[in-house]
């Protein structure tokens, strides 16, 4: 079954936890509960233009329909998640 991209990444998640571990290239997002590591790879790139290294799916979350993704970047690579 073919997911609508702009369904795949719901938001970041931000909090300080989140916000700190910029600084080793890894960043937090909340992704549809269907939504697979290669498809939020994709919808990565395509949004922010970056090279996505690593993502790790987490399940366990307060929403049922939702899930977390936490994404590491290539070297020299940032996410502005938070608006200047």
């Amino acid at each position: 079954m073919a997911q609508n991209s702009s369904h795949i990444i719901i938001k970041p998640w931000v909090t300080e936890k989140a916000a700190s571990m910029s600084k080793y290239r890894q960043y937090v997002f909340i992704v549809s509960k269907s939504a697979n590591s290669k498809q939020i790879k994709e919808e990565l790139k395509r949004i922010y233009n970056v090279n996505v290294i690593r993502v790790n799916i987490l399940s366990k979350t307060s929403e049922a329909s939702q899930k977390k993704a936490i994404v590491k970047i290539k070297e020299g690579e940032k996410i502005d998640i938070l608006p200047q």
